[in-house]
């Protein structure tokens, strides 16, 4: 029991991308990943699109350096959000992912409009 209560002491849950109605394309700022151990897990909750037929396309990119330039991330994209509302988990290895990632997130449609967010499930290293 000890060592389960310990691993949950390291579990945290943080912001990606902060609830907003999303109306272009934009990225998040880069996210450290240095601290985590293990899984990433990242949970899109999404109200669903208005407009024309809206859709929000999701992924991962990583990067060595914080302001470098950044790839897609194997199997870390998000099933595209259109006209429903969408609640999706994506969980891929730290140790295949570089050290810091940014979530891209691309809206397509005519006038759409999108609000959701983004959160993230991780070990933390250290306690």
């Amino acid at each position: 029991m000890a060592i389960i209560q310990q691993a949950l002491e390291k579990l945290q849950l943080f912001s990606c991308v902060a609830t907003a109605a999303v109306t272009s394309t934009a990225t998040s700022a880069a996210i450290d990943l240095k601290e985590y151990d293990g899984d990433v897990s990242l949970i899109l909750t999404s109200a669903a699109g208005t407009g024309s037929s809206p859709t929000l396309d999701v992924k991962v990119t990583d990067s060595d350096a914080s302001g470098g330039t950044y790839g897609d991330l194997s199997g870390a994209a998000f099933t595209q959000v259109t006209d429903s509302a969408s609640m999706q988990v994506i969980t891929f290895s730290k140790d295949e992912a570089k050290r810091y990632i940014k979530i891209v997130q691309t809206v397509g449609g005519s006038t759409p409009s999108f609000t959701f967010n983004i959160n993230a499930l991780a070990l933390k290293k250290y306690g």
